[in-house]
């Protein structure tokens, strides 16, 4: 027979010292944990037995104040399940809850918090993230992962595990992961580093956060690709940088053009090898023309490389870190896109004489990334199961991304132009007719299309488009989603 598991225990308090009957105290516990949303519908209340256990009392005060909460609808009881917050609350009780905003206010008075968190937008809505499948960006192809291969290796790790494992890591990572990541970027990105610069953070996101905190004071301006990833937008504002817009064209940032509107920037963010979302390379020149800039400068680069290794006409492109002679260059990866998102683990390769900087400020903000999973992936990349993914990975988005394209170009030549690089995980598109992309974007949830507008990246000027994730749609949804897309776009 299955075992149902018991209720959570709620707070209830009684108190002997008053008149109030104990069975009336525990019915007012309750009701008022049910009205103010501490108790949810459908969530399971412990029994009487446990309850009465648990408050020092007889069973008879929860038997009586239990029996008047179900006669009054706010318990029910179910086979197999036993007693029950009541999933339809008489909607007398529901309508007269009091609004728990203007409770706090009432109570607590002013609430000051600070100006940094005003910087961004409290309530902005993504609707088209919120359907997996056809043009999600960011999603991979899931299926095709190794899954008995890595639950191998966290089985094995699992039956090995001893205090160190259980234990806090070091804040630097784990010291296996880092020398393989090390060995790994020299090789495949042509990066300088040795395992000692070698950070293990919780994704990109992290790794950007923690180096605008080292580098960047409040107030200091910040070259920003336009168009750019949002959250890196977001990481800066949050910090205080300003931000300055620097146009990205068909060779990648367009160095000129930045020192002519900040030549004092304290910062460049850029993404040279796949610049998102646009998909260029930044061409040799342009890498060149940056590391002089931030050198005369005394300014610093951020490197995003988030899905480099992804190239389906050449080799992965050179990393910038590689080509920097002076230590300018934070270098920072991830293994989000090759692997999966909820790894949540990537790296930052810092200068030399900037890891002591980066290492305090790691450590005030969690003490370092869980060593178990660490260990697992070092285990995955020194036994070849992650070259071999990569290469397989790397074959099946290429036939996504021709299919895509194919697709496009059949149904679409004159209302949508792809741009970028054949790379990456995700393509570009620019709208050739009037239509709003964000407009499209809403209707085209309805459809199951997410269709990430382009014009929500810029901070000025900014142009039609959609960004089109292809890595976890299929080579048979792909035709039909194009086809659907169409419609969308032929019925406005």
């Amino acid at each position: 027979m299955k075992r149902v598991a018991s209720g959570i225990l709620p707070v209830v308090a009684v108190d002997r010292t008053i008149s109030t009957p104990l069975h009336r105290q525990i019915y007012d516990g309750f009701r008022s944990a049910i009205l103010e949303g501490r108790l949810r519908p459908g969530q399971r209340i412990p029994s009487t037995r446990v309850l009465a256990a648990e408050i020092r009392v007889s069973r008879f005060p929860v038997l009586n104040a239990y029996a008047q909460l179900l006669a009054e609808g706010y318990l029910e009881s179910r086979v197999g399940a036993g007693t029950v917050i009541s999933s339809s609350l008489p909607e007398q009780l529901t309508s007269s809850r009091p609004s728990r905003t203007k409770t706090i206010l009432a109570k607590h008075g002013p609430r000051p918090v600070a100006a940094r968190s005003s910087r961004l937008p409290l309530k902005e809505t993504f609707p088209w993230m919120i359907h997996w499948g056809a043009f999600r960006v960011g999603q991979v192809a899931f299926d095709q992962f190794p899954h008995q291969t890595w639950s191998s290796l966290v089985a094995r790790r699992c039956r090995g595990m001893n205090a160190y494992s259980a234990h806090y890591g070091t804040v630097m990572g784990n010291e296996s992961l880092r020398r393989t990541i090390a060995d790994y970027l020299k090789v495949a990105r042509s990066v300088r580093c040795e395992p000692e610069q070698v950070m293990v953070v919780n994704g990109s996101q992290q790794a950007l956060e923690i180096t605008a905190r080292v580098l960047l004071d409040p107030g200091t301006r910040v070259w920003i690709e336009e168009p750019c990833y949002r959250l890196a937008h977001d990481v800066f504002k949050l910090n205080g940088s300003e931000l300055v817009p620097v146009p990205v064209d068909e060779e990648g940032l367009d160095v000129a053009a930045g020192i002519t509107k900040c030549r004092k920037a304290s910062a460049a963010f850029v993404s040279p090898s796949h610049q998102f979302p646009l998909g260029v390379t930044m061409s040799a020149s342009r890498r060149l023309q940056l590391i002089e800039w931030a050198q005369s400068s005394g300014a610093w680069i951020i490197e995003d490389d988030y899905d480099s290794e992804y190239r389906y006409e050449s080799q992965p492109i050179a990393s910038l870190q590689g080509l920097d002679p002076n230590s300018r260059v934070i270098y920072i990866g991830t293994f989000s896109k090759v692997l999966f998102p909820s790894l949540r683990l990537g790296y930052i390769v810092v200068p030399p004489d900037l890891v002591d900087r980066f290492l305090v400020t790691r450590r005030v903000m969690d003490l370092g990334a869980p060593t178990f999973h660490q260990e697992v992936l070092a285990d995955f990349i020194e036994e070849g199961h992650f070259e071999r993914h990569i290469r397989r990975m790397r074959t099946l988005y290429g036939d996504l991304r021709r299919l895509l394209v194919d697709n496009l170009c059949e149904q679409l030549e004159k209302t949508l132009a792809p741009v970028g690089d054949e790379a990456g995980m995700h393509l570009t598109v620019m709208l050739h007719t009037r239509h709003r992309d964000e407009e499209v974007a809403l209707r085209a949830v309805g459809q199951k299309l997410s269709l990430w507008p382009l014009s929500r990246l810029y901070l000025s000027r900014p142009r039609q488009g959609f960004i089109l994730g292809f890595g976890g749609t299929t080579a048979k949804d792909i035709p039909l989603a194009v086809h659907r897309l169409r419609t969308l776009l032929d019925s406005d």
